[in-house]
């Protein structure tokens, strides 16, 4: 534990074995998920530290082109900095270990960009398109680095992950609730049986009423994946596609569906932990817990922090000696928010401006 404390580079935890079997098999044998909540800037280390890791397991490919791009140019940049100014008595290129890792994640990159760009049709784009009205619709586009929140008008919330992009109306009318999705995203959808939910995600189309699941529909991967954190999901083919089939798939919780594009076929995985490339790709808002019992609101608003990756400001001298017994597994984060601003009381309220979420509070009662 103590060790682990001062590290301070990613390059401190890809020799750690405990973090590569947290990260590989969610073996958390030295508390890491707790450690990692303790700290919203080390969250943000471990969180790139994790992407290493995965990124090693090349063949599964599950980082798009972009982050692996982006985390190795960073952390050779780390690498040549720190041999130019001599502040280490070994010099990390002179690890074979680590010089290993980056040829690895070099043929990696350049194996992604050659199969997506010579052997997958790459079609989605002009699928997602066609499906897009552009008509009263607003696309939002996550360019950077980091998952972006976006709250919309019934409520719901959607995660949408880098190298994405989500198109939806500004507020929902009829009986039908309908966005358009290519790339990744989480979502966590307001309940409403009277008005159930569809995203149409390239050449799927996914329905729900009220629930939270993960979308990857990236245009330039082989397969598109559904995986369902709570509540019950129903799948088919986009009708608009052709030749597309009939075939309807229920998901519930920690069961998933990956549509192979280059067959058309559904797998249903019933069981996502024998899914090696699935527990890969899970991400922290997947993994935690929103089951709180007599839990101080601070390590509460710290756990919402790590899954949304988010920064909240809160008055942390009048909420200091203030504890919650809640669940918000099955809430939208907006909701998750207007449950602990209720529960608190004494004027308590919040303001969402983009991943930057502000507290307002007298204490609790």
């Amino acid at each position: 534990m103590q060790k682990r404390n001062n590290y301070t580079e990613i390059e401190d935890f890809l020799t750690d074995e405990s973090f590569q079997s947290w990260v590989h098999n969610n073996a958390d044998l030295e508390n890491w998920e707790e450690w990692t909540l303790e700290n919203s800037m080390r969250a943000k280390l471990v969180e790139e530290a994790r992407l290493w890791i995965l990124a090693m397991k090349v063949p599964e490919n599950n980082l798009s082109s972009s982050a692996l791009q982006t985390a190795l140019v960073a952390t050779w940049s780390k690498i040549e900095k720190n041999e130019n100014t001599q502040k280490k008595e070994i010099k990390l290129w002179n690890n074979n270990w680590l010089r290993s890792v980056a040829a690895v994640l070099v043929f990696g990159l350049l194996a992604s960009w050659t199969y997506s760009h010579l052997f997958i049709p790459n079609n989605s784009t002009e699928i997602y398109n066609k499906l897009v009205n552009d008509e009263g619709l607003v696309e939002q586009t996550n360019n950077s680095n980091n998952p972006q929140i976006i709250t919309l008008s019934d409520g719901s919330s959607v995660l949408l992950q880098p190298d994405s992009k989500l198109s939806y109306p500004k507020i929902f009318v009829g009986n039908e609730r309908k966005v358009y999705l290519s790339g990744e995203a989480f979502f966590e959808i307001s309940k409403n049986r009277k008005k159930p939910f569809f995203v149409f995600a390239n050449e799927i189309v996914t329905k729900v009423v009220g629930t939270s699941f993960r979308i990857r529909a990236y245009d330039n991967q082989p397969d598109i994946e559904v995986l369902v954190r709570t509540g019950k999901v129903k799948i088919q083919s986009n009708k608009s596609i052709p030749n597309s089939k009939k075939e309807e798939i229920v998901l519930l919780p920690n069961q998933a569906l990956r549509f192979v594009r280059k067959n058309s076929t559904f797998n249903k995985i019933t069981d996502i932990t024998k899914d090696e490339s699935l527990v890969n790709a899970t991400n922290n808002i997947e993994q935690l817990s929103f089951d709180f019992t007599d839990i101080p609101v601070s390590q509460i608003f710290k756990t919402i922090e790590q899954a949304y990756l988010v920064d909240i400001d809160f008055p942390e001298s009048k909420l200091k000696n203030c504890h919650l017994t809640t669940s918000l597994n099955d809430q939208p984060l907006p909701q998750k928010l207007k449950i602990i601003c209720k529960s608190l009381g004494n004027n308590t309220s919040y303001e969402m401006n983009g991943n930057q979420i502000i507290i307002t509070s007298d204490g609790c009662n």
